[in-house]
């Protein structure tokens, strides 16, 4: 296996998933911050951020309308 396993997308994105509800394991924290890039999970965490704002909206949005 290569050093580089574990930095993919599928990696980043459910360290920062794992991370914004603070269920990450030691182990995926030890290698994110040994061969991750901090700008992947950076631009993870505010895509998952903007996603998360987007979908309250939207859903205030149809209770709103609905009421």
């Amino acid at each position: 296996m290569s050093d580089k396993k574990g930095t993919g997308l599928k990696s980043v994105v459910l360290s920062a998933l794992s991370a914004a509800f603070g269920v990450q394991k030691r182990a995926n924290l030890e290698r994110d911050f040994q061969q991750g890039k901090p700008a992947h999970y950076i631009i993870a965490g505010i895509v998952g951020t903007l996603l998360f704002v987007l979908i309250l909206i939207s859903v205030v949005h149809v209770v709103i309308q609905n009421t």
